[in-house]
């Protein structure tokens, strides 16, 4: 028991550290896959050119506000805000969310892969629009 608590000690110590090695995992890996899944249309900011509306900010967000941007009547209209289970919902299916969309079905169903992309889109949110939702 003697050399357990010394072990145990250093574990608990490092748990924050791992805690942040897990989010910078989860970051990465979400990066990766909104590459793959949705970076074909989305760019992370406005500065780079992208189809769909840029991604950055996305969380509490109003949905349809970004400037310039030519929604569809419905997503425009629809009043929602961007929460992780919205983002969520229309990862999932976005047509069954919100018909009338422009944007065609993504279908990304499996939730460790949305866990992971909205991770990534939580890391290019700096701006807090927590206040619109009221989060």
């Amino acid at each position: 028991m003697a050399r357990i608590l010394p072990t145990l000690a250093l574990l608990l110590a490092a748990a924050p550290a791992c805690a942040d090695t897990f989010e910078e995992v989860k970051v990465t890996a979400g990066k990766t896959l909104f590459d793959a899944e949705c970076r074909r249309c989305h760019a992370p900011n406005a500065t780079d050119p992208s189809y769909g509306p840029p991604l950055e900010n996305v969380l509490h967000r109003a949905a349809g506000s970004v400037e310039n941007y030519d929604y569809s009547i419905a997503l425009e209209a629809s009043g929602i805000v961007w929460t992780p289970a919205a983002l969520r919902a229309w990862m999932e299916d976005n047509d069954g969310f919100m018909p009338g969309t422009k944007m065609r079905h993504v279908g990304i169903e499996d939730r460790t892969v949305q866990d992971f992309i909205l991770a990534y889109l939580a890391s290019i949110s700096p701006q807090d629009n927590t206040a619109i939702d009221g989060e």
